[in-house]
């Protein structure tokens, strides 16, 4: 779908179903620190600037950490916006998902060249020749249900609908594919759905179950959940769409239903806690080095970035080439990098709906962020970096 499709459509549907959350006010920034890193705090005070309620990063180098926020974690009535705060974390939980499937693999209750007809036969066409490697790394050739018209349309018109797996990858079915298994990169959330029934096939046990006892709990990642009602638990930012997109003032749009996305994106969590799981995943501490070595094995998309399963592997030029995913959902977008082993990290949160005006002062902070992970000053053009050719998201109003 077109931006300005898109654009026009959440307009008219916030306008109808939201009104009584309309806020006319904008964020102003007020940073929480300039002594860590005036120089990443300026560019979250730009992003609050140019239209975000707010933003935060926090950076581990592997000598310091620093965190640091901009703009509030609500509008009305106006809270602050501190590191610790939950966000929707969209398609980080692709990560997880895949941390999880690799698991079962390396118990030898998995193969990653299973096919989608062995674990579920008759749900997709060609899926005896669609494995779970192409699910994985998004090579399946299925197309996206999130790029479906009519889900975008009924979904904003009810973001807390209740959708099944089997629904959603009916949409896509319901599409030609994008091309034949094992076809170039092209990102479909709908593989990740996939996924998520075939571990619960496999294991005998719901995904949302498996993945907190496999990564949360043994994390220790209190601020985490997969959950199942559109409530996020707990001191979090609130999602907003900014007047850009809504055609009137900021509209809370934090409330959506976690079974629209599913095994894609439905999870939340914290700065910390996205830390400690993807600095746990590259540092080898979830996976054996046999599984470890699958994840990291990226189809190549462009010369920078390559996707490897449920894993974005990036290079910056100058400063070093980082490994984790973003996420974003409606009202919520996000990035988390380590290095290659897991000791250096970035984290860059911002609770608003990405438009024309916050793409470029948001890729500047991210491309500051990862440069300080590495210990390095990110020269000039990298400040307009484009990074990884996808949001890697789910259901969104500008993707």
């Amino acid at each position: 779908m077109r931006h300005s499709s898109i654009r026009t459509l959440l307009a008219l549907c916030t306008a109808l179903v939201l009104p009584a959350v309309v806020v006319a006010v904008p964020a102003p920034a007020s940073p929480s620190s300039t002594r860590g890193d005036p120089v990443l705090q300026a560019a979250l005070d730009d992003i609050v600037a140019a239209g975000a309620t707010g933003a935060l990063a926090v950076v581990d180098d592997g000598t310091r950490t620093v965190q640091l926020t901009s703009g509030v974690a609500r509008l009305q009535p106006r809270q602050p916006l501190r590191p610790t705060a939950r966000f929707r974390v969209g398609s980080a939980t692709k990560t997880f998902v895949a941390v999880t499937a690799l698991q079962l693999v390396g118990q030898r209750e998995l193969g990653l060249d299973d096919t989608v007809e062995r674990w579920l036969p008759g749900l997709v066409p060609n899926g005896q020749n669609i494995t779970l490697r192409m699910l994985l790394n998004h090579t399946s050739g299925l197309f996206d249900f999130t790029a479906d018209e009519t889900f975008l349309a009924a979904f904003l018109a009810d973001r807390t609908r209740l959708w099944t797996p089997r629904e959603l990858i009916a949409v896509a079915t319901s599409h030609p594919p994008t091309g034949p298994p094992g076809s170039p990169w092209a990102y479909s959330n709908t593989g990740y759905l996939l996924v998520g029934l075939i571990v619960e096939k496999a294991a005998g046990r719901d995904l949302e179950s498996l993945v907190r006892h496999r990564i949360i709990e043994p994390l220790g990642l209190r601020s985490t959940a997969f959950p199942r009602t559109p409530r996020i638990a707990g001191y979090h930012a609130h999602g907003y769409a900014p007047p850009s997109l809504t055609g009137a003032g900021y509209v809370d749009v934090t409330p959506v239903s976690p079974s629209a996305v599913w095994a894609a994106g439905a999870m939340t969590s914290n700065a910390a806690d996205l830390r400690t799981f993807y600095e746990a995943v590259l540092g080898g501490r979830l996976l054996a080095p046999a599984q470890r070595k699958e994840l990291l094995a990226a189809v190549p998309v462009t010369p920078d970035f390559g996707y490897g399963l449920g894993l974005f592997v990036e290079t910056y030029p100058s400063c070093g080439t980082a490994y984790g995913h973003n996420g974003g959902i409606l009202g919520y977008i996000s990035w988390t990098y380590t290095d290659r082993v897991g000791r250096r990290s970035v984290v860059i949160m911002m609770p608003t709906e990405p438009d024309a005006a916050l793409w470029p002062v948001l890729n500047r902070a991210l491309t500051i962020a990862v440069c300080r992970m590495f210990g390095r000053t990110a020269p000039d053009p990298l400040a307009g970096h484009r990074h990884s050719p996808i949001i890697g998201a789910t259901v969104r109003a500008s993707a």
